[in-house]
């Protein structure tokens, strides 16, 4: 993997106070770049880049740059997630209903797919309350 730079991830933490130390060194050298490579290089931050982006948001969530704020870019992390999980729920939803009745064998592969677990707690959250040892017992017989 020669070439290949490994994402790090560095906590809040660290973060604040180099945004402040860039805004109080700023003065000090001839560009904020080269305050941001001080500082990147002191608090052993790989790239001055990464200093640079967390400045950036730091103005965008303060709302004087034009940008998504860390608040509104967690809620839409947190909204992908649920939709994920709702197509999910829908899908599971769609393949039980396709074998809603107990004497036709149905997909069997569905609990293969999802996830037996997830897919009887879907259909408990909407009344059809089954345990996963009942869909193993189900599957059991029907082939």
């Amino acid at each position: 993997m020669s070439g290949v730079v490994a994402s790090r991830r560095y906590p809040q933490e660290l973060k604040e106070p180099a945004v402040r130390m860039v805004a109080e060194i700023r003065g000090d050298h001839g560009s904020e770049w080269a305050a941001m490579g001080q500082v990147a290089d002191g608090l052993g931050v790989g790239s001055v880049e990464t200093v640079r982006m967390w400045c950036r948001q730091v103005e965008v969530d303060r709302g004087s740059r034009p940008g998504v704020s860390s608040e509104e870019a967690a809620e839409v992390r947190r909204l992908r997630r649920e939709n994920a999980e709702l197509r999910r729920a829908n899908a599971i939803l769609k393949a039980a209903s396709a074998s809603s009745r107990p004497s036709e064998p149905g997909p069997h592969g569905v609990g293969l797919r999802w996830g037996v677990e997830p897919m009887c707690t879907v259909l408990s959250e909407h009344g059809i309350t089954i345990s996963p040892s009942t869909f193993y017992e189900w599957v059991a017989v029907s082939t």
